[in-house]
């Protein structure tokens, strides 16, 4: 991917526009730039609504507050739809827009290749993209706010080897760099349990039909399969089993954490699973946030608080290291635990977050509900 990226003309930005909200454009031009990169488009928009969300709601409380050493803030909006190449596009498009920091991008088939770029032009990037390898490459300026496949896949693994013990399991993958990565991780956990996996494959995404690929799990007597993937793919498998009179539980990861993947499984809802960080709307400070978004018919479910602390971590460091300069911002943001709406987080040398957490979720009546 990194050829690939470098093929590509930094001023073009493909059919991006840059698009400024206009609730956070003050009357002079703000003075410190933060492009917020994911899904405007696309069959994953649902939780890229609430990473942009999230980070204009931070963005307005911290210039209310002053802004980031008295300097405003104002957001650049950047549809990648979670596709690879358009993300070199949007990246190409930062860069050319002298950007220097950058929340995103969702999908890991992103971050990869547009990580590349930001590394090459000093651009510091935070990002809830999961695959491992991300910050497995040496690049001192992109971090991850979230946790990793190679925990959060063991986490499911290990809800299924204790509430489907004894029961026949699959491992199904999306063929995208975050489902991969995610089921490595699910399948290195169940390995080390002894586990039996009865079928290990993959789907193509995109499909509306998997109703073959529901039969060949049906035959095999699986009870419940850790699918890599997001939630259009989860939710028609779930749907699918269901009408044919299959009961199949699906556990995945955060690419399930959205209330749309209630709307597409309908009643099979509640046979889905996910692993995401704990609820950050149960907290004090969560809560506040969320009950003013909702204010302004806003939801701030799934990513958007993370989003939030995204945008406040960038900042911090921005006003540690007195500018944008990638080394200083990085250095910064190592040095010592950045506040955030979610806590302290502190980042190890790699630039992942020390301690993420994960916990399960369900579907209760269509919405992502943390299991107690």
């Amino acid at each position: 991917m990194v050829a690939s990226a470098k093929n590509y003309s930094r001023a073009r930005s493909g059919v991006l526009a840059l698009m400024m909200s206009a609730s956070l454009v003050p009357a002079a031009r703000a003075d410190i730039l933060i492009a917020v990169a994911g899904p405007v488009t696309g069959p994953l928009a649902a939780p890229g609504s609430e990473i942009f969300n999230g980070a204009k709601q931070a963005a307005e409380d911290i210039n209310a507050k002053g802004g980031i050493n008295g300097e405003k803030i104002i957001l650049s909006i950047q549809d990648d739809a979670c596709d690879p190449k358009q993300a070199v596009s949007v990246a190409n498009a930062i860069v050319a827009a002298g950007i220097k920091l950058v929340d995103g991008h969702f999908c890991s088939g992103s971050t990869m290749p547009a990580s590349d770029i930001y590394n090459e032009s000093g651009i510091t990037a935070m990002t809830v993209s999961s695959n491992p390898k991300i910050t497995e490459r040496g690049y001192q300026n992109i971090f991850r706010f979230g946790g990793r496949d190679d925990q959060q896949g063991p986490a499911g693994a290990e809800f299924i080897l204790k509430k489907f013990a004894g029961k026949k399991v699959a491992l199904l993958n999306d063929k995208s760099t975050y489902g991969v990565g995610l089921v490595d991780g699910a399948r290195a956990a169940f390995k080390a349990a002894n586990a039996v996996i009865a079928i290990d494959d993959g789907i193509n995404p995109g499909e509306k039909d998997y109703s073959t690929v529901v039969l060949k799990l049906k035959e095999a007597d699986v009870e419940a399969v850790y699918f890599g993937g997001y939630h259009t793919e989860a939710g028609l498998m779930a749907r699918q089993a269901l009408d044919s009179g299959y009961k199949l539980s699906i556990v995945g990861g955060d690419g399930l954490n959205t209330s749309e993947l209630g709307a597409i499984a309908g009643a099979a809802a509640e046979n889905v699973f996910f692993t995401f960080p704990p609820d950050a709307t149960k907290t004090a400070a969560g809560k506040e946030i969320a009950t003013r978004m909702r204010a302004k018919n806003l939801s701030a479910s799934g990513w958007t608080i993370y989003s939030y602390a995204i945008i406040e971590a960038l900042a911090e460091g921005v006003a540690r290291a007195g500018g944008q300069d990638a080394a200083k911002v990085s250095e910064a943001l190592r040095s010592k635990p950045v506040t955030t709406v979610l806590g302290d987080v502190s980042f190890d040398a790699k630039g992942d977050n020390t301690k993420p957490g994960y916990v399960v979720y369900h579907f209760v009546s269509g919405t992502p509900t943390e299991i107690e």
